[in-house]
């Protein structure tokens, strides 16, 4: 099975009103100041996550027995969809194995990717963009990068716990860490989880590796 490998990509550069260049992601050593929270300046500096996008439906569909589905109303996958003139493109990769999470890729006019994976969770890359976050590309790159491959290759698990108060709940393993997190159920979508219920109620183990394209 072939590597997934980043493409070459030249990274943008923008500069400031004194003709300096933004060092986006290392600018604020200590605290962001008041006036940067809640501007966003730049968001063309999150364009290269299209290409890596891209690149990631390129590998899966070269290394996984998958169907890949394209439309912008795939884009309802999300669990909570933006609007589609928000919506560029959506592209659905499912795996031919039901016990593995699908993924959909949701590319936007910001520009960003939306990812949906499995049945019940959204990550957005960026998460957020102003100026106080000073988030640049690369940094959300390896987080997209890693969700994806993480969830092909079995380190996804989605849940549902059971009781009077039922809680969703999420967890990714990384080559360098592990993520999780939990909701009340209540705060998502009722038909949605009426589908998922019988799939992650009590469910215990990660959804299954993606099978190698035959």
């Amino acid at each position: 099975m072939s590597s997934y490998l980043r493409p070459a990509i030249d990274s943008p550069v923008f500069r400031d009103e004194d003709n300096q260049v933004i060092d986006y992601g290392s600018r604020w050593p200590d605290s962001p100041p008041d006036d940067a929270y809640s501007v966003d300046r730049h968001p063309e500096r999150f364009a290269p996550l299209h290409r890596i996008a891209d690149a990631l439906i390129a590998h899966l569909r070269a290394a996984f027995d998958v169907t890949v589905q394209e439309g912008i109303e795939v884009a309802d996958d999300l669990m909570h969809p933006h609007p589609h003139p928000q919506v560029k493109r959506a592209v659905r990769v499912r795996p031919n194995d039901p016990e593995c999470a699908a993924l959909t890729f949701v590319f936007t006019d910001y520009p960003g990717i939306l990812l949906h994976a499995g049945l019940l969770h959204d990550f957005a890359y960026p998460s957020c963009g102003c100026e106080a976050c000073d988030s640049e590309w690369t940094t959300e790159a390896d987080g997209l990068e890693q969700q994806v491959l993480a969830v092909a290759g079995g380190e996804y698990r989605e849940s549902i716990t059971r009781g009077v108060r039922p809680r969703v709940e999420v967890s990714t393993t990384y080559p360098n860490g592990s993520s999780s997190g939990e909701s009340r159920a209540e705060h998502f979508p009722a038909d949605r989880l009426a589908t998922a219920m019988p799939v992650l109620a009590g469910r215990t183990g990660a959804w299954a590796p993606w099978p190698p394209r035959p």
